[in-house]
């Protein structure tokens, strides 16, 4: 795949900082005004049809064994974002982590073991926040209390936890469709970086990923889910190459010179807002700011320059609420990747470990007959 992750030495910090790696002279105040009418009588008609649910999955799918587990999930992650509101941003990335690669299997929580390194290891994830990993095993040991045993998947509790994390930080709410089990296998490192593009790709390369995923996911998911970026943080190698030698030209002048402020020289150990005006709460300010010229990451702005996706973010500029509708539509879309269901894999006791008596291609020794469904034999992943 032409766009795929090399892994020269320059580039592998700035991998490690992709999630979902995804001009003009319109003014914020412009943008601004008429995302405020949109949003309030008269504004888009936002009744979007809603993405068919993958056969296993159901909204009630813990009715009776758990059905307290979305009211813990949601109490967690409200009080410790509300602690520490960087953790939103750590948990929604880690989704799209696990997601897009080797399916929404809850892989990326899995420790390396033997036969390699886990895909927490491989180069994209290891800006993965240590507090996301720890918050996911927390709520793991309450719903195991609650529900009297492993009953809650920690493919599930992370699929949760983002939209929690989305919530927590003022973004739409959104109903999850639950049932996923859990892979007792984690990708390769090449599968990790040739599944999740750097934040150097341009929208052509990107939207060839996201079909590598699925075919049901277009470019109104690939600009809607890039628009996790509203909170969050970016390393400054992963856009240094927009400010050095030469500015990148579609950038904004005056964002040019606060990042060049924030990041002085090229391998600046330092850190920059995805959205540079409400960078800790969740709305539609992400695309005010690629309409302005401030994406960060090539594969930001370029959703803004190409012709392609710009009619899409110009759309969610104005009208916060339609951004908010399409973006629970993509989420469902996006969290039901390859997903395992019924007796596919497992229900991990250990978010961080598959369970004692699983070899590691995933049978489950006490089991006499077991079959696990391997989640990517394509090995891509996003």
């Amino acid at each position: 795949m032409v766009c795929a992750r090399t892994v020269s030495a320059p580039l592998l910090a700035a991998a490690a900082v992709a999630a979902l790696a995804l001009a003009c002279s319109l003014g914020y105040g412009a943008y601004a005004a008429a995302e405020h009418e949109a949003a309030g009588a008269g504004g888009d008609d936002v009744r979007l049809r809603q993405p068919p649910i993958t056969r296993g999955l159901s909204f009630d799918f813990y009715k009776r064994s758990c059905p307290r587990a979305e009211s813990i999930v949601r109490h967690f992650v409200r009080h410790a974002v509300r602690k520490d509101v960087g953790l939103a941003a750590g948990l929604l990335r880690l989704h799209f982590h696990d997601c897009f690669v080797q399916g929404c299997d809850a892989s990326v929580l899995l420790d390396g073991s033997a036969t390699g390194p886990g895909e927490k290891q491989a180069p994209p994830n290891l800006t993965l926040r240590p507090s996301a990993f720890k918050a996911i095993n927390d709520i793991r040991d309450q719903l195991e209390r609650e529900c009297r045993g492993a009953v809650v998947s920690c493919s599930d509790i992370l699929a949760l936890a983002a939209r929690d994390s989305v919530v927590a930080t003022g973004g739409p709410e959104y109903r999850v469709p639950l049932g996923r089990r859990d892979s007792a296998r984690f990708a390769t490192t090449q599968d990790v970086l040739s599944g999740l593009p750097a934040p150097t790709s341009a929208v052509p390369c990107l939207l060839d990923v996201l079909h590598s995923h699925s075919p049901d996911l277009d470019a109104t998911d690939l600009v809607t889910l890039s628009g996790g970026h509203t909170v969050g943080l970016g390393h400054c190698v992963s856009f240094e190459g927009r400010l050095f030698p030469r500015p990148d030209p579609t950038m904004s002048p005056d964002f040019l010179g606060r990042l060049r402020q924030t990041c002085p020289a090229k391998g600046t150990d330092a850190r920059a807002a995805l959205d540079v005006r409400t960078p800790d709460v969740f709305d539609n300010k992400y695309y005010v700011n690629l309409v302005n010229r401030e994406g960060l990451f090539v594969s930001d702005q370029d959703l803004f320059n190409n012709d392609a996706t710009r009619p899409i973010v110009e759309r969610f500029a104005r009208s916060q609420r339609y951004f908010f509708s399409q973006f629970g539509v993509s989420m469902v879309k996006m969290g039901q990747i390859r997903v395992l269901t019924g007796d596919q894999g497992q229900v991990r006791r250990n978010c961080s470990a598959r369970n004692p008596g699983t070899a590691a291609d995933g049978l489950e020794w006490s089991s006499l007959v077991q079959t696990v469904v391997d989640a990517a034999p394509e090995s891509l992943g996003f």
